[in-house]
């Protein structure tokens, strides 16, 4: 809490749910990561909206917590896409790098909805701050797309978007940011995961693998820095006599 700058991130799995609420009602700012499916991330701002209830019932000032959702985006194309290209037919190759938008928009239509109503509204004159959606994963991966595509195809008031170094440059030299590319797309949006859907390709299971993997990837990397940290901490300890 005398960080103010800092957020702890704790992942969007079944399991970190409750932390996050335990966590931003002691005060802490946190940034929810490994966000793939519409559904958790209804449950991520849930889970914050609870966490700055209970802060204010600990009397604590409410204008000093943040928090971002990370929900992540060109990973889902790469995973539909590859499943589009084994179906082959011309009505899927349509569809290739239309979800990961799809489902951020979407995304974006949740938090609409959330940060408007009564309960928002109840910590809104507590001087809350809304949980943004930050767009995570914005790098694309197919060299067929243009390489700002989650970037200028995702742009809405209160977002954030964390791009690779290569997309930030790409971006500040060509990209076309010609305003709000969110809202009013929200039907379409609808309509490509639907049609996704009656291909075969079930999303419920893509968004789970994907989050699946993300774990097993911060784990590998988790153990990684331990075993650096405990190799370098017998570096430095003094040599017995």
């Amino acid at each position: 809490m005398d960080r103010p700058n800092a957020l702890i991130k704790i992942p969007a799995t079944e399991a970190g749910l409750p932390a996050i609420t335990e966590v931003i009602g002691l005060g802490i700012s946190v940034n929810v990561t490994l966000i793939f499916s519409l559904e958790r991330y209804r449950l991520v701002m849930d889970a914050y909206l609870a966490g700055l209830e209970k802060a204010r019932e600990r009397g604590l000032d409410l204008a000093k917590i943040h928090s971002v959702a990370s929900f992540f985006v060109s990973r889902v194309d790469t995973e539909i896409d590859k499943r589009l290209d084994g179906i082959g037919t011309d009505e899927a190759k349509a569809l290739k790098g239309k979800a990961a938008l799809a489902n951020a928009r979407l995304a974006y239509e949740a938090y609409e909805e959330v940060f408007s109503g009564e309960r928002w509204e109840a910590l809104d004159k507590a001087h809350a701050n809304k949980q943004r959606p930050l767009w995570a994963s914005t790098g694309v991966k197919d060299p067929a797309y243009k390489d700002t595509l989650y970037v200028v195809d995702l742009v809405a008031p209160g977002t954030v978007n964390t791009m690779p170094e290569a997309t930030l440059e790409a971006t500040a030299d060509h990209g076309e940011v010609t305003g709000d590319t969110i809202r009013g797309t929200y039907d379409d949006s609808r309509a490509v995961l639907e049609a996704v859907a009656k291909l075969g390709i079930g999303y419920d299971e893509v968004v789970q693998l994907l989050e699946d993997e993300g774990v097993q990837k911060f784990e590998a990397s988790w153990n990684d820095l331990l075993k650096s940290t405990e190799a370098e901490l017998k570096r430095l300890a003094p040599s017995e006599a």
